[in-house]
């Protein structure tokens, strides 16, 4: 058993408001530079909707990820023989355009304008070229257009989706959407570490975090092609790469990523996770059927004697390990089993975890009485507007009974509370919601408080990263470099 520790997110998604703060806060920190202007590491996107950068989540456009090839998992988007000519030409790297040409406006012709009979307007000019631009998408240029045939229609995730359930999604009488945060998923086996031809791009041993090393960087941009997530950035003045670096010197102080601390909504969520690297590749060789409960399969109990032994042996620290049996991602993906990862069917084991949205029903209205299409307080999972099997593509690697035990179990404590504090259900209905979901009272309760009534130190269990130690523990005596983690070198599964 090789024990890990690994930093992990949970975004709860019913509670997200799109109001992009998150993108902001992350915007002013890190992405102001000059040849970063077009660069998101953090976006909120509406689903349904293409996304940034547009159609990300289309692999036979864009070629992410790894792919299951004569028994062993393989790059898509890179071998051996492509990886001098990709530099010169490569279709599947996302283009400026995919993205968008960033814009400011020129502001002194509100000040300079000569006199006229006209109001002087402040033209949008490129950030990249200082010229004039005709200004055509945006990082979140579909917000809030769920229901746009111009964009809705084209997410990749629609499809297996009959006909009807399209035309039905895109009414303007049943139009929903629900909005979708994104950041570097941090990955297990991150497709991006293992294309980069000059080993730039690494994972911290002691918390996982993939991160660039500048100085090695040599702008082969293998890795924004390889990343199916589109979570690595190619800077245009620097000629590197970049990409979310999790804030890890917020994290070393015992802070928050400052697209967490910032968050309205308090959606989101992090803690450390134990992980068994030995299985990183037979787990990424799972079938899509299988891969959510193998990805699961890697997490380890960190209040098993026989995990904490091993963890110690591999030099985590017992605080870590402390941390770890209190990490609120823990409860949500293992005990809980509501937070489920994105396209798991990319291979790269993300670890970033969302808790599916319970989306609104069809109602009418008669004599100034809102009726609901079911007759039970709760509407059936089964008759929300966006199909199930939309979710089961976005969270299920294309099936959805993942996706519907995590809206179930959501329903079923909903319906308990609803019993207990209000009294209009019969607590023999809720119970029997329990049951069906394997969720006990107390469990239901615990559900209820880390979703409801968490407090920042809930949302938030921060390890310490004891840098002394790690610092000691990765120099190289024969290189004036540091290799990566505790005594080891990360190597994700290579399909070079």
């Amino acid at each position: 058993m090789n024990v890990r520790s690994q930093i992990s997110m949970v975004f709860h998604l019913d509670k997200c408001i799109g109001c992009h703060t998150c993108s902001i806060a992350c915007k002013n920190i890190w992405t102001d530079r000059k040849g970063t202007e077009y660069m998101w590491w953090n976006n909120v996107e509406t689903k349904p909707g293409t996304g940034y950068p547009t159609k990300w989540e289309d692999q036979e456009k864009y070629r992410g990820g790894w792919e299951k090839k004569n028994g062993s998992i393989k790059l898509k988007s890179i071998s051996k023989s492509r990886t001098v000519t990709d530099i010169f030409h490569n279709p599947s790297m996302p283009s400026m355009d995919d993205y968008y040409e960033p814009w400011t406006y020129k502001y002194e012709d509100l000040f300079n304008s000569p006199e006229g009979n006209d109001q002087p307007t402040a033209i949008p000019i490129s950030m990249v070229t200082g010229e004039y631009i005709n200004v055509e998408a945006g990082p979140n240029w579909d917000d809030d257009l769920g229901g746009s045939p111009v964009y809705a229609e084209n997410d990749p995730n629609l499809q297996g989706l009959t006909e009807e359930q399209k035309q039905q999604l895109f009414a303007i009488e049943r139009l929903v959407f629900f909005y979708f945060p994104r950041i570097c998923n941090h990955c297990l086996n991150p497709s991006c570490v293992a294309s980069c031809p000059s080993g730039a791009l690494y994972k911290r041993g002691e918390d996982g975090v993939v991160l660039i090393d500048q100085k090695r960087c040599r702008g082969w941009r293998q890795c924004i092609a390889a990343c199916p997530y589109k979570k690595t950035f190619y800077n245009w003045s620097t000629g590197k790469s970049e990409k979310c670096i999790l804030c890890f010197p917020r994290l070393e102080t015992g802070q928050a990523p400052a697209c967490f601390h910032s968050c309205v909504g308090r959606i989101r969520y992090l803690g450390v996770l134990l992980y068994d690297a030995d299985k990183i590749e037979e787990i990424a060789k799972s079938s899509d059927e299988n891969l959510i409960d193998a990805h699961r399969s890697m997490i380890l109990n960190p209040n098993d004697p026989e995990v904490i032994k091993y963890a110690r042996l591999n030099g985590i620290h017992d605080s870590v390990i402390e941390s770890a049996q209190s990490s609120p991602v823990y409860k949500f993906v293992k005990e809980w089993k509501i937070a489920l990862p994105p396209h798991i069917e990319f291979r790269t084991l993300p670890m970033l975890f969302y808790v599916p949205p319970m989306s609104p029903v069809m109602a009418n209205k008669n004599d100034d009485t809102v009726q609901s299409v079911s007759d039970k307080f709760f509407h059936d999972i089964e008759q929300s507007r966006i199909p199930l099997q939309f979710l089961g593509n976005l969270f299920g690697a294309g099936h959805q009974g993942k996706v519907l035990y995590a809206l179930k179990k959501q329903k079923a404590v909903r319906t308990y509370r609803r019993a207990l504090t209000v009294g209009d259900i019969p607590m023999s209905v809720a119970e029997k919601m329990l049951t069906e979901t394997n969720c006990s009272k107390e469990e239901a309760e615990s559900i209820y408080k880390l979703t409801s009534l968490c407090t920042f130190d809930d949302r938030f269990v921060i390890p310490p990263m004891h840098r002394e130690e790690a610092i000691e523990m990765m120099k190289d005596p024969h290189e004036h470099r540091q290799s990566v983690g505790f005594g080891f070198i990360e190597k994700p599964v290579r399909g070079l």
